[in-house]
């Protein structure tokens, strides 16, 4: 395993200023909620302003509506967004994910389809993969998709699928046969479908971003079928490298991190100062990692490994963080104050226990970490 170092170039760098003058004019402080990362709020509109400027699919085709540019020109991007906790809820899973899955894996009618609508911001998906007895283990997924005439019957229940309330599209790992890793394919199922209920999850938070997915005889014609029959693992854990090696996994409580820095880690004294400095330097770390990640993407490999211990990493850090910040503050933050800063924080004190098993728990990781290590 090798992360080599790199910068960006001229032409990112030059990039990067352009995201942060737009930002700093479209979302000024107050006029939007702040979030945690990738749990950013779910704004459409904002999504499609993105989208209109050529800042979601960034590196999808451009004969599919996207921007056909490298994985670092979004690394770029999405750096700047969630910095601000911009609402970036609604484009989020379609733009990180099911975009390039379906750009790598999907039929000619169905890139022509779904790529300009994840590219435009127009369509939202969320992942069906988690279920009430198999967790991070996916290779046990038992929701069952059955061949019926012109396609599948789908039954079964996910659960923990993030943003599936308001997706316009679930991107299902399902059951096709009893084989454990040949026997799953992936189907590109409408949100609205006959049988098809999702109930949101009251979090510890009051967000309600976690569904659970019930599927009951649904109809999923055929051309919606991603990929081949039983290539539903492999495709799947292409998209955990996209999931797990990004800016994403050690970024959550950024907007926090920033106003702490610059208003309140001075008053704390030597010892504020002190874990700041490696916060500091630890963030510069995991960057340093991501950048790599995405030049392996765009120069054509699969860095499944490199991802894992990234997610692991990384997602330990954020924990990390929020304890180092909190205990600075000298009380419990309150979730009601009407400093967003320290909501934000309280937000982060309750969620945070969960960002080290979202995206693959860190045993889960260990062991893909441990197998890669070995071949």
């Amino acid at each position: 395993m090798r992360f080599d170092a790199t910068e960006l170039t001229i032409e990112e760098l030059e990039l990067q200023a352009e995201v942060r003058e737009y930002l700093d004019k479209r979302l000024t402080p107050g006029s939007y909620p702040l979030g945690l990362g990738m749990s950013g709020a779910v704004d459409p509109v904002f999504s499609r302003d993105l989208g209109s400027r050529g800042w979601l699919g960034m590196s999808l085709p451009k004969e599919y509506g996207g921007g056909g540019r490298s994985a670092v020109d979004r690394l770029v991007v999405v750096e700047e967004l969630l910095a601000r906790g911009a609402p970036v809820g609604y484009h989020w899973i379609g733009d990180r994910q099911s975009g390039p899955s379906i750009a790598a894996n999907g039929t000619e009618e169905q890139k022509r389809y779904f790529l300009p609508g994840i590219a435009g911001g127009e369509f939202s998906f969320s992942i069906g993969m988690s279920e009430p007895d198999s967790g991070s283990d996916l290779a046990s997924v038992r929701t069952r998709a059955e061949r019926v005439d012109g396609g599948w019957k789908v039954n079964g229940t996910k659960i923990w699928t993030t943003g599936a309330f308001h997706a316009t599209h679930i991107l299902a790992l399902l059951r096709t046969s009893a084989d454990k890793h040949n026997g799953l394919t992936q189907l590109i199922v409408d949100r609205d479908s006959d049988g098809l209920t999702v109930s949101p999850i009251p979090f510890i938070d009051g967000s309600e971003d976690f569904c659970e997915v019930s599927f009951q005889d649904v109809f999923v014609p055929d051309s919606r079928r991603l990929g081949d029959v039983g290539a539903g693992w492999g495709q799947n854990t292409g998209e955990l490298a996209l999931e797990r090696g990004g800016v994403d996994r050690w970024m959550s409580l950024m907007p926090v991190l920033e106003n702490w820095a610059a208003n309140r880690a001075a008053q704390g004294g030597p010892a504020a100062l002190a874990d700041l400095g490696s916060i500091a330097a630890r963030c510069w770390a995991f960057r340093g990692m991501s950048l790599s990640i995405a030049r392996m993407v765009d120069a054509g490999r699969s860095p499944v490994t490199e991802a894992a211990l990234i997610k692991e990493m990384a997602t330990r850090f954020e924990q990390d963080c929020v304890a180092t910040v909190a205990r600075h503050l000298g009380r419990a933050p309150d979730l009601a104050s009407d400093d967003p800063y320290e909501s934000l924080l309280a937000r982060a004190v309750l969620v945070a226990p969960s960002w080290s098993i979202r995206g693959g728990t860190n045993e889960i990781l260990r062991t893909v970490i441990v197998k890669g290590l070995n071949r």
